[in-house]
């Protein structure tokens, strides 16, 4: 699932397409969504929230929409835009000016609501790591609400804090020296501050390119410390990362991790060999 800084330069590039402009069409293909009555309409603004897009529209209406897993946004010349572009099944959204269209692909969540009604789809979401108003300690209160849950899976909640996915808490949790499955309340306000810290400055450090990076590397197979490198050899200590499950089913996610550098097996991690990620050796494929 795209993350924070993802959808932070998606609006970023959108906005810079559209706002401004009056829209010349707006075409919402899902279920009984109707766009029309945005043609003619200027964009005021695109804001990301979280892991929300928020496309803000004169005449006081929002278009909110969300990548979940395999979502995106394309920007193109309206010039070619034609027939073909338009027949994509994958195209959920298609929203454009006379210069720029935007496309929204295997998006996995459109609205369309009045603006003043936005609090009812983020409203629920904790303080916007990467936004304007991010509030730091409300951040670490909302996560030492539940004690005892592991942090991994805390962090991973965005009613806690808005905009960190799997990538950015498994680096962190990593840099960190945390125990994923660590409870809350063992890391204390002062670790659980510089975690919450570490996450924020590594998002900070990709919002201007494309290409993310934790490690200061953007050479290809350099660019992360444990993320996405299960059964391969760990960059600090040289034993194998690994991954496992943390949170309850059905919202648990996965976690790369060092077991010598962060504390030992997970409590989901029954220790047998996990191969590379595409590999045929191991389990580890399944993830």
């Amino acid at each position: 699932m795209p993350e924070g800084d993802v959808v932070f330069r998606t609006a970023r590039r959108l906005n810079e397409a559209l706002a401004g402009v009056p829209l010349v069409r707006a075409e919402l293909r899902w279920g009984e969504l109707d766009g029309s009555g945005l043609v003619g309409r200027e964009t005021l603004e695109l804001v990301p929230r979280g892991k929300h897009l928020l496309h803000r529209v004169a005449g006081g209406w929002t278009l909110h929409t969300h990548l979940r897993m395999e979502g995106s946004w394309q920007v193109m010349s309206t010039a070619d835009v034609g027939l073909r572009t338009l027949a994509n099944r994958q195209l959920r959204v298609v929203v454009g000016t006379a210069g720029w269209t935007a496309l929204g692909l295997r998006l996995g969540m459109v609205d369309l609501v009045r603006t003043e009604r936005e609090g009812e789809l983020v409203g629920h979401l904790g303080p916007d790591i990467l936004g304007p108003d991010w509030d730091a300690a409300l951040a670490l209160a909302n996560l030492g609400a539940e004690p005892e849950r592991p942090v991994g899976e805390a962090l991973l909640d965005q009613r806690n804090l808005a905009g960190i996915g799997t990538l950015y808490a498994a680096e962190s949790l990593f840099l960190e020296k945390v125990h994923p499955w660590a409870p809350v309340t063992t890391l204390g306000e002062e670790r659980l501050g510089a975690l919450v810290g570490r996450a924020r400055r590594l998002m900070h450090a990709n919002l201007g390119d494309g290409r993310q990076t934790t490690t200061g590397s953007r050479r290809n197979g350099e660019e992360k410390w444990v993320h996405g490198r299960s059964g391969r050899e760990c960059r600090r200590c040289g034993s194998l990362v690994r991954v496992a499950a943390v949170g309850q089913a059905p919202a648990d996610r996965v976690i790369f991790y060092c077991p010598t550098c962060q504390g030992g097996l997970g409590p989901t991690d029954d220790g047998r060999p996990q191969g590379p990620l595409g590999s045929s050796r191991g389990r580890s494929g399944r993830y």
